[in-house]
């Protein structure tokens, strides 16, 4: 495997040329920490740290939807982004074999392939992101021009907050 501390999300960054800081927070070897207590624990707000969700569209297509970690994702305007009549969660026994990460530690950097990616608009208004860097206990920070252009990402509104709508000034 090479370097150990690398994950395949830092290896996608570097090939990809892109900047990013690691940042790696104590959790119990293994069990997911939430995103609140991440983002409280590196003493960043919670607004610029995100979460990856994996969905399958009714087309049987996988897609990603990042999101804010106090966030709720809106399964419908996640179809309307994605051109779907509906997306499901993926369930968490399938994660591992769709995207290669597990539960906890899903990146939307480096997954197995490359599926239609989209991030909440809200990550737009910050000067900088954290995503998981693919494993339980690390995150990645980039500028979010530089997430959309690494992952192919598009971004639009996809939290409960936004209800499909434009959200107001946060």
């Amino acid at each position: 495997m090479g370097k150990e501390a690398k994950t395949n999300a830092m290896r996608f960054l570097e090939k990809q040329k892109i900047a990013y800081t690691a940042h790696e927070y104590p959790h119990e070897e293994g069990v997911a920490v939430d995103g609140v207590t991440v983002a409280r624990t590196m003493g960043e707000d919670p607004a610029c740290v995100f979460k990856t969700l994996v969905t399958q569209g009714a087309s049987r297509s996988y897609y990603v939807f990042v999101i804010p970690v106090a966030a709720e994702l809106d399964l419908k305007a996640a179809a309307r982004a994605v051109g779907e009549k509906s997306v499901a969660m993926l369930h968490v026994a399938d994660l591992l074999k769709v995207t290669g990460y597990v539960r906890g530690g899903c990146s939307p950097v480096g997954m197995k392939k490359q599926y239609v990616t989209v991030f909440d608009q809200s990550m737009l208004a910050q000067p900088k992101v954290y995503v998981s860097g693919g494993r339980i206990g690390t995150q990645i920070c980039c500028e979010p021009a530089a997430l959309l252009r690494a992952v192919r990402g598009t971004a639009a509104p996809l939290t409960a907050a936004a209800g499909g709508q434009k959200p107001g000034p946060q």
